[in-house]
């Protein structure tokens, strides 16, 4: 009910736009998050945004990425800029929970030059 697209490869200190395309069925009930994981991690919050347009960013990536809402689209997106090594991983859109629908595949984000 929660599909992310938009990855790819990106240069250290490029920019990518992840879009996450939300079912028309829950879309402006629930707060949604984007989120990421790498191989033995645990998965994180990177930002989540509210229906009534509240931001909750995680500190490693304050003042880079940059989540915003379209209603006409049913979509959040997120603007990363300034990418690092260290944001290459796969992002997943979800609730931003306590609950959450079943995870998507995610889109595969690597940062490298």
């Amino acid at each position: 009910q929660l599909q992310a697209s938009g990855g790819g490869l990106v240069q250290p200190g490029g920019s990518l736009t992840l879009s996450c395309a939300v079912s028309g069925r829950i879309w402006g009930i629930n707060a949604e998050g984007w989120y990421r994981q790498t191989p033995g991690k645990q998965r994180e919050l990177v930002v989540g945004i509210s229906t009534g347009g509240r931001r909750n960013v995680a500190d490693s990536v304050k003042g880079r990425f940059t989540v915003s809402r379209d209603n006409a689209k049913n979509t959040v997106y997120l603007q990363m800029n300034s990418l690092k090594p260290e944001d290459t991983a796969v992002y997943y859109c979800n609730l931003e929970g306590p609950i959450f629908l079943p995870w998507g595949q995610g889109t595969l984000v690597t940062v490298s030059s």
